[in-house]
């Protein structure tokens, strides 16, 4: 399995720069790409439900939580945790579901883990914290005790495992070559781990790079199974999966990829390419039941695809209204909410394949480069929790409330 020379440089590798400010004085010309053309608006008439559903929409931030010293780059829930990951270092918060707030007593010893290189992403299984970092690496964390903020984190192991690398350098054909005089294991990745995400059934991880390679890893024993090399022709910077098996993702060579695995060769395969968007592809989202993806690109548009009878995506339209790169999106319920280096958050939702902007979150002070969020239990009204973190270093807890369609 041949890989990869590196990537050329993206939007999207602005985060592995050191000094925000200096990130922030770029951004303006680095998102100066047009929008699409060819898609249509899906805002572009919002009839009388959505007149109603606008005016009765409601949001406001209910704190900030501060500790970080570096921007955010990764967030994800997990039971009664919000676990955050900036350069170097995942700390945890605890909320607390009945009141919707944010419990930050005894909270400046919050440091879950410090790693090498920023934190890009964060998937939590059972009593697991998967963790992917700028060094290439893929760290397993275990806790010890999820009841308590005082929680005791070791690492149970590192990606690829010492064991994984031995058993696969005894044979020369395991060996590719990476530079033009060295080379090292399949199941290495050599650049930086953009993006994780776990299989329907947990029994597999799913990491994307900048090296251009997808590989699946088993989260029982976390042997390498599969490497997709020279998946994309530049950096992947998103991976989604859906319930029927389908594996996206997402590139700075402005397409998402289609993949699935073969039950007679047990490998995946490519199925199907969708190229809309005219930049780099920064982040994918899937509705509940996987029939609808959306893409967020520097482009500053959303586009949204939607799965036709025959089982393909095909291209809805395209949500429009950012001023800059979309870096960012989560989906809940029929909720969509998208983060943006204008410093943004929109929350957008859709009512008869035509999609409205409910409400536009001011706050931040830079670009919002991570979300999450999740349905609000402890509210009686359609009321959800949203989490964003930003290259100001800060969180943001923002309580949205909707009407019930």
């Amino acid at each position: 399995m041949g890989i990869m020379s590196f990537h050329q440089t993206s939007y999207s590798d602005y985060d592995s720069q050191s000094h925000s400010d200096h990130l922030q004085a770029n951004l303006p010309t680095l998102c100066s790409q047009p929008s699409l053309p060819s898609v249509p608006f899906l805002t572009s008439k919002p009839h009388h439900r959505h007149q109603e559903i606008l005016s009765t929409t409601h949001h406001h931030c209910l704190t900030t939580l501060k500790g970080h010293s570096s921007y955010i780059s990764s967030l994800t829930l997990a039971g009664k945790f919000l676990y955050s990951g900036s350069d170097k270092e995942i700390r945890l918060w605890k909320r607390n579901p009945l009141d919707s707030e944010i419990d930050q007593e005894n909270l400046s010893d919050n440091v879950v883990a410090v790693g090498n290189g920023a934190v890009k992403s964060l998937v939590v299984l059972a009593e697991k914290l998967f963790s992917a970092h700028q060094d290439n690496k893929i760290r397993v964390w275990k806790t010890n005790n999820q009841e308590t903020n005082q929680q005791k984190y070791t690492r149970l192991a590192t990606l690829p495992t010492l064991g994984d690398r031995a058993f696969k350098s005894l044979l020369p054909r395991n060996q590719v070559q990476i530079r033009r005089h060295k080379t090292c294991t399949w199941v290495h990745h050599v650049d930086t781990v953009s993006a994780l995400a776990l299989s329907s059934d947990e029994s597999h991880l799913y990491s994307v790079s900048w090296d251009r390679t997808i590989k699946i890893w088993r989260t029982n024993d976390f042997k390498c199974l599969e490497s997709v090399a020279n998946a994309h022709d530049d950096a992947i910077n998103a991976v989604a999966l859906s319930n029927d098996g389908n594996v996206y993702t997402g590139s700075a060579d402005k397409k998402i990829k289609v993949w699935r695995k073969s039950s007679e060769e047990n490998k995946h395969s490519l199925v199907a390419t969708l190229e809309k968007h005219m930049s780099g592809i920064n982040a994918l989202a899937l509705s509940t039941d996987g029939s609808v993806l959306y893409s967020g690109a520097c482009d500053r548009s959303i586009v949204v695809w939607e799965k036709d009878d025959d089982g393909n995506m095909v291209v809805l339209g395209a949500l429009r209204g950012h001023t800059q790169s979309i870096l960012c999106l989560a989906v809940v319920s029929d909720l969509v909410f998208s983060g943006s280096a204008d410093k943004t958050i929109r929350i957008w939702r859709g009512v008869d394949r035509s999609y409205s902007c409910l409400a536009v979150l001011e706050g931040h002070g830079g670009p919002v480069k991570c979300l999450t969020a999740s349905i609000d239990r402890s509210s009686s009204d359609a009321s959800f929790l949203l989490y964003s973190g930003s290259l100001d270093c800060d969180i943001k807890v923002w309580q949205i409330n909707v009407p019930l369609l």
